[in-house]
């Protein structure tokens, strides 16, 4: 706009001086003489007029902008892939650089996903440290309820090969225990048994159940199997290792809630297993129900499944923690494990854990009033027993209180969430198609270092596109304050359209190829986030472009007004000076674009060759345009002392941008201070 306002400020200036004779030709003769000038020559100059106008305004607008962005964008999608991310949509780079807030899963994010059953409990007695006889009959019940409700399959080729399991990592664990530890012959037990009825595991629930009867006798059974405190809250009696059948009273009950907690608070997940058998009166009873019973039922064990948290996790969570983003781990675990996982990992302090409101579960956050999650949302830093609904819930509730939201899911229940965040990460390996669908991102290796790893690279994006917009400001700027005060002032612009599309085609092209290619650094992590409301061109860039804009202003006008008397130049010479020193000031001032707010604005470059090729290429054309284009660009030939002096005025850039670097700038954007007040 103010580009568009300037353009139409000199095109009315320059009409309005032609027209009324003040402009003048080479000879000094008045170039308008009313009806004696010639038509043909009065149409010349208008399109002259005009084509200044023009050019202004391409110069005005930065339309290397879009080049620039989509440059940065897509280079660094093809790098990221190196750090196992995959962008499916390109906006998402840039957009990872402004999240305030990572809504992570635990299971294969944070944690390895290779589970195992390190705890088995029978009874009150752990099987590990005292190991007494199991009852055959208990052991062949726990066998029952692994072979006949599970999802999973064991395969091997031949008796002496090793099984192959496949299915959900718990179920796997809980297979491949029951396999090697319990010598479970899976194929034999399915063989035994005719499935009546299977109620699938949900994640409300947390549990799933089986119908079974057996062939042998005709009896039928009913197995359970699920987190261990909504099966213990099932059951009404306890089998011990001899194989007893005990009543579970209030203290019992009790007893097992501690093993749970415990078994917890080591980190392991919880599962129980729990039977009951029914009688044909009972069945024939169910039978229209199409549901399951769910109480009186037998508490047949507890096992503790050990996931190891991934290397790497504890120092990503710190780096993103320092760059100050917020990591909210949602799981469907336990409290206990949930928050005992989450202090292994640094999501929680040890000792803050107890803070009020810092770990809920899933249940309870649906319960609270909209105001009440509003309140909250922020001090929430793990959700237990969640449901994907409840995802869902907390990224709206995040989205409504102005954080830039970046959430993990791998299921196709996730899919909401991911499609609600600002960023949708999905998982390459562990992730169904449907996720990846409603993601933005693919983290190939369901790895949480990698989730870091692309809010480095958002962050590198969305500084290479504020280090492009100073670069482009800056010239855009001097251009067009030079142009407007010469053509004012005198009635001619010092640089030409040719010139002037020439620098145009210099900053847009060539300067978005260098800028768009630097690299991450760890610099970047110890900012803090832009979120939502932050303006693009900080207080910071404007002290940086309006200095070196000042400065070639204040050249470029003393050359245009008092260049010829001062260097005893003649006119076409001091023109291709100007030009000269404008182009040259703004390869040096491309140095300057690098580093934003660092003194040392050589520090890394000679990782970047392109940049470096870039500023050569530059110069070269440069040097072609005003030594050998004389007639296309308008120049005259420069001697070694005026080149001289072109790269000695160009390069007192470095210089100020070092000066300028040292005054302080308010935090506030300078524009909020000139909005009113109501």
């Amino acid at each position: 706009m103010v580009g568009l306002t300037v353009a139409f400020l000199v095109l009315v200036v320059l009409l309005v001086r032609y027209f009324t004779g003040n402009t003048q030709d080479e000879s000094g003769n008045k170039e308008f003489n009313g009806s004696k000038t010639k038509a043909d020559d009065i149409v010349n100059a208008v399109v002259g007029i005009v084509a200044a106008a023009v050019t202004i305004i391409v110069v005005a607008i930065p339309e290397g902008l879009p080049l620039a962005v989509t440059l940065t964008l897509a280079y660094s999608m093809k790098r990221m892939m190196k750090d196992q991310a995959m962008v499916r949509k390109l906006s998402a780079c840039e957009t990872m650089g402004s999240a305030t807030t990572i809504c992570t899963d635990k299971t294969g994010t944070l944690t390895m996903n290779l589970m195992k059953v390190t705890k088995f409990w029978l009874g009150q007695e752990s099987m590990e440290q005292s190991s007494p006889s199991i009852s055959p009959y208990v052991l062949e019940l726990i066998q029952q309820g692994v072979a006949l409700n599970t999802t999973c399959s064991a395969y091997r080729e031949s008796p002496e090969s090793k099984f192959v399991f496949s299915g959900s990592p718990t179920e796997k664990a809980i297979l491949s225990w029951a396999i090697h530890e319990l010598n479970m012959d899976m194929e034999q037990m399915k063989h035994s048994f005719t499935i009546l009825y299977v109620e699938a595991f949900n994640s409300q629930k947390k549990r799933s159940g089986v119908l079974s009867r057996k062939k042998v006798d005709n009896t039928i059974h009913v197995h359970w199997k699920g987190a261990a405190e909504m099966i213990l809250a099932m059951c009404s009696s306890y089998y011990d290792a001899s194989g007893l059948m005990k009543d579970m009273d209030v203290g019992e009950r009790n007893t097992f809630k501690q093993i749970i907690q415990v078994m917890a608070a080591n980190s392991l997940r919880c599962i129980a297993f729990a039977h009951k058998q029914l009688s044909e009166e009972q069945y024939e009873d169910g039978k229209e129900e199409k549901r399951l019973q769910e109480d009186s039922f037998t508490l047949l064990g507890l096992v503790g499944i050990k996931d190891p948290i991934r290397p790497g996790v504890k120092k990503a969570v710190d780096d993103c923690q320092h760059a100050g983003v917020n990591i909210k781990m949602i799981t469907g675990d336990n409290v206990f494990t949930a928050r005992a996982i989450a202090i292994e990992c640094g999501i929680l302090e040890y000792g803050a854990e107890n803070i009020n409101g810092a770990v809920v579960e899933g249940e309870e956050f649906r319960n609270y009033t909209h105001e009440q999650r509003m309140e909250k949302v922020d001090k929430i830093c793990v959700m237990a027993r969640s449901s994907p609904f409840d995802k869902l819930l907390m990224v709206q509730c995040l989205k409504q209180k102005g954080h830039v939201v970046a959430v993990t899911g791998d299921g196709t229940n996730d899919a909401p969430a991911l499609k609600e965040a600002d960023i949708g990460l999905s998982m390459g390996i562990q992730g169904t198609e449907v996720a990846k669908e409603s993601s933005d991102i693919v983290i190939l290796d369901d790895n949480f270092a990698s989730v870091a790893t692309v809010l480095r690279w958002g962050r590198c994006v969305y500084s290479n596109i504020q280090k492009f917009i100073q670069f482009q400001l800056t010239v855009n700027v001097a251009a067009l304050v030079i142009n407007f005060v010469a053509a004012v002032s005198a009635g001619e612009v010092p640089l030409t359209a040719v010139q002037l599309l020439w620098v145009n085609l210099i900053m847009d092209t060539l300067g978005a190829l260098a800028l768009a290619t630097e690299q991450p650094t760890q610099e970047l992590m110890k900012k803090t986030p832009v979120g939502r409301t932050e303006p693009l061109i900080t207080n910071i860039m404007w002290r940086n472009l309006l200095s070196q804009a000042l400065y070639q202003i204040a050249i470029l006008l003393t050359l245009q007004f008092k260049g010829e008397p001062i260097f005893g130049l003649t006119e076409r010479v001091n023109d291709t000076l100007i030009f000269n020193i404008f182009v040259l000031c703004q390869v040096f001032n491309e140095f300057n674009a690098r580093k934003l707010e660092e003194k040392n604005v050589f520090k890394g470059i000679h990782k970047n060759k392109l940049f470096l090729g870039i500023i050569g290429i530059t110069i070269l054309l440069q040097v072609l345009m005003v030594e050998f284009l004389k007639k296309f660009a308008d120049t005259e030939r420069l001697n070694w002392g005026q080149w001289g002096a072109c790269i000695g005025i160009a390069a007192l850039s470095w210089p100020i941008g070092w000066v300028v670097k040292c005054i302080p700038v308010p935090e506030k954007p300078i524009f909020s201070y000139l909005t009113w007040k109501k």
